[in-house]
């Protein structure tokens, strides 16, 4: 053994970023093994590296006891106090056994072990980097496509981006620069593995946090996202202080902050409305961009029934029922959507009820910022 390998491992343990301990520790467990197999050795042993000289040394153990029931793990006090008179029983007998020939042996098992313990020192400490950005943004570049995945270069690791998790408005080419939502990272047999998406809702919302700094600052609260990835969305914000517009801050000036966030996801329509814990509200801005003109709430079923203007009808449904699909996952209410006609033929409400409640909601659409 020469200090050559106690240089690598200084080495490896600087460019890696594992800890020196726990290659050496590695390694004397590595050596001992080899020891007992090449040598046919029962007893157990001790190894002891020095790193100043390079040397290294193989010391048999065995426990002091008045009666030997093993002798291969055992030895009387008496033989014990004939190499030194200060021993007692319970005592540990250390005794140098290094074979003369080790030296080969060692180097060999050192660089299995070596190599073995670094490949998975290093899957410990990507894991350990990639579990903190669940849930996170990171940026990418594709590495491959097939029929399952997109491939994506992350740096240390390549993360997977399924078919699910895909938009169905892009396009993926190799080499292009992409930012995409970790949603899950494993640690496997193979090492660790990182899923990402495009799809998910918490991708909008990490968008916006980057691009709103009231929401970065907690300033605004993103409370809820409904997303068609692709397609549309509607993201809830509010703002404690009355003195703050949270829909105005997401859009920003000349509806530049959204823009980013709309460009970013490839012209995906983005409606953002303003919270509130009154659920006539809150349904009525989720809603949007249609009219609304009453709300009327089932506590028991979480259910509304919204009455809009005629006119507002198909607006308020949208088209193959996505606006008011979204609404209702944004709101977490059941919306069931009629017209004011329909109303009144059932008798269900004269005129000056159905205006008691009509209102201008808070609310902005991606789509008429920048008309």
């Amino acid at each position: 053994m020469s200090k050559d390998l106690f240089n690598a491992i200084n080495l490896l343990s600087e460019e890696k970023g594992i800890d020196k301990d726990v290659l050496i520790e590695a390694l004397e467990a590595a050596l001992i093994s080899a020891y007992k197999k090449n040598f046919k050795s029962a007893t157990n042993a001790r190894i002891d590296l020095n790193e100043e000289t390079g040397k290294m040394k193989v010391f048999s153990r065995k426990d002091i006891v008045e009666e030997v029931e093993d002798q291969n793990q055992q030895v009387t006090l008496e033989e014990a106090r004939e190499i030194d008179p200060n021993y007692e029983v319970g005592d540990v007998l250390e005794i140098e056994v290094t074979p003369k020939d080790f030296g080969r042996i060692a180097a060999q098992a050192a660089k299995q072990v070596v190599t073995q313990r670094v490949r998975e020192a290093e899957r410990e400490v990507i894991f350990d980097e990639y579990i903190d950005r669940e849930e996170d943004i990171m940026n990418g570049i594709i590495q491959r496509v097939d029929s399952r995945f997109v491939y994506i270069d992350l740096g240390k690791i390549e993360a997977r981006l399924s078919k699910s998790d895909q938009m169905p408005n892009e396009d993926y080419q190799v080499h292009d620069r992409i930012k995409v939502f970790v949603t899950k990272v494993e640690n496997t047999n193979k090492g660790p593995q990182v899923f990402v998406s495009r799809t998910d809702p918490g991708l909008l919302k990490r968008l916006f946090e980057t691009e709103v700094p009231e929401i970065y600052d907690g300033t605004v609260e993103i409370r809820s996202v409904a997303r068609e990835a692709g397609d549309r969305s509607k993201i809830s914000v509010y703002a404690e202080s009355p003195d703050i517009d949270p829909v105005g801050s997401c859009v920003g000036p000349r509806g530049q902050r959204v823009q980013m966030v709309v460009d970013e996801l490839k012209g995906e329509k983005i409606d953002i409305v303003e919270y509130s814990d009154d659920p006539v509200v809150y349904v009525s801005n989720a809603l949007s961009p249609s009219k609304v003109s009453k709300v009327i709430i089932n506590e028991e079923e979480k259910a509304t029934t919204v009455v809009v203007p005629d006119n507002q009808l198909s607006l308020a449904i949208g088209k193959r029922g996505q606006n008011a699909r979204l609404a209702a996952k944004l709101t977490g209410w059941k919306i069931d959507i009629k017209n004011e006609t329909e109303m009144k033929e059932l008798g269900m409400f004269s005129e000056e009820e159905l205006n008691v409640e009509d209102q201008e909601p808070t609310f902005a659409e991606s789509d008429d910022l920048f008309d």
